[in-house]
C-alpha cells in the first residue's frame, strides 16, 4: 500500500474512536519504519501523535544545544535495545530492530517535549539504572521554526510547516515527578510576553524563555489552518465530495432506476 493511502486508512480508524476539537488542530501522524538488522524485513505502519519527545545530546564544548540538533537527533533513527526488542516474523524470533520515525504532516498546534531525564548506568551500584536530568539551554526559535525539512508527507503553500512559539513550560528539580513548573506565554491578543508563577505573573519576553530549564514548548501554525494536520483535504483530493466527522466521503443517494 502506498504511503498516502496508509496514512489515510489509519487517521480514518483514529477518527472512529478519537473525534474532538483537540483532534482537528493538535495532532499529527507519523511513520514508523522498522527494518530487522538480519534478514532485513521490514514493517511501515502510521501512528497519531499529540506531542513530539526530542532527545538531548549533552553541549559539551558548546553553551547550548541548537534545536535542530535534537530534530535531526529525532530524525536519524535509532537501534532499539533488548528492552524493545521487536518480533521478526522471518526471523521466527524478537531481534534489535532498526527503527527510523519520520514526521508525516504537523498539526495547527504543535507541542515540542524536550526529553531532559535520561538513565546511565552506575558501575558502583551493581551496574543500577540512575536518572539523570540534562540542565543544558536549548537554543529554540521564537518567530520562525519551518519544519518542511522533517514533513514526508505533502506541505500545503497555503498552510506550511512553519510556526511561532507561544508558549513554554519549565521544570525546576531533579526528578520529573517533583520540582516546580512554571510558564512563559504569549498573549493572543496584544502579543506580549507573560511569565507565571503560582499566584505571580509579570511581563517578560520570548528570549527569556530560552533557559536550561525549558521542558514542553508549544508552537502554532504561523500561516493558515489544516483540520486533521492537512489529512481532511487529503481525503477530500483522493475521495472526492464532502468529508464527514469521521473523515468519509459522503455520498449522494442512488437514484431509482426508471422502469
Amino acid at each position: 500500500m502506498e504511503d498516502s493511502k496508509a496514512a489515510m486508512e489509519s487517521w480514518k480508524n483514529h477518527l472512529l474512536r478519537h473525534d474532538s476539537i483537540f483532534v482537528d488542530h493538535t495532532q499529527g501522524m507519523h511513520r514508523s519504519h522498522l527494518t530487522c538488522p538480519k534478514c532485513g524485513r521490514e514493517s511501515i505502519k502510521f501512528d497519531v501523535y499529540s506531542s513530539i519527545s526530542l532527545p538531548l545530546v549533552p553541549a559539551k564544548e558548546r553553551s547550548s544545544i541548537p534545536l535542530k540538533d535534537c530534530l535531526d537527533q529525532f530524525a536519524a533513527g535509532e537501534q532499539l535495545d533488548s528492552h524493545n526488542a521487536w518480533y521478526c516474523a522471518t526471523c521466527k524470533k524478537h531481534v534489535c530492530a532498526l527503527k527510523l520515525i519520520t514526521l508525516w504532516n504537523t498539526p495547527d498546534v504543535l507541542v515540542l517535549h524536550l526529553k531532559r531525564f535520561t538513565y546511565e548506568k552506575c558501575p558502583d551500584i551493581d551496574g543500577r539504572l540512575l536518572r539523570r536530568k540534562i540542565e543544558d539551554r536549548v537554543d529554540f526559535p521564537i518567530d520562525r521554526l519551518d519544519l518542511s525539512s522533517y514533513v514526508l508527507g505533502p506541505i500545503d503553500p497555503e498552510a506550511p510547516p512553519i510556526y511561532k512559539l507561544f508558549g513554554v513550560s519549565e521544570h525546576m528539580g531533579t526528578t520529573q515527578n517533583s520540582g516546580h513548573y512554571t510558564a512563559t506565554v504569549r498573549n493572543s491578543e496584544d502579543g506580549n510576553w507573560y511569565r507565571y508563577n503560582d499566584s505571580q505573573v509579570g511581563s517578560t519576553s520570548g528570549d527569556a524563555a530560552v533557559t536550561g530549564g525549558a521542558y514542553l514548548l508549544f508552537y502554532q501554525r504561523a500561516k493558515g489552518s489544516l483540520k486533521w494536520a492537512g489529512m481532511e483535504k487529503q481525503i477530500i483530493m483522493n475521495e472526492g465530495g464532502y468529508v464527514d466527522s469521521d473523515g468519509f466521503a459522503v455520498v449522494g443517494k442512488k437514484k431509482n432506476k426508471k422502469k
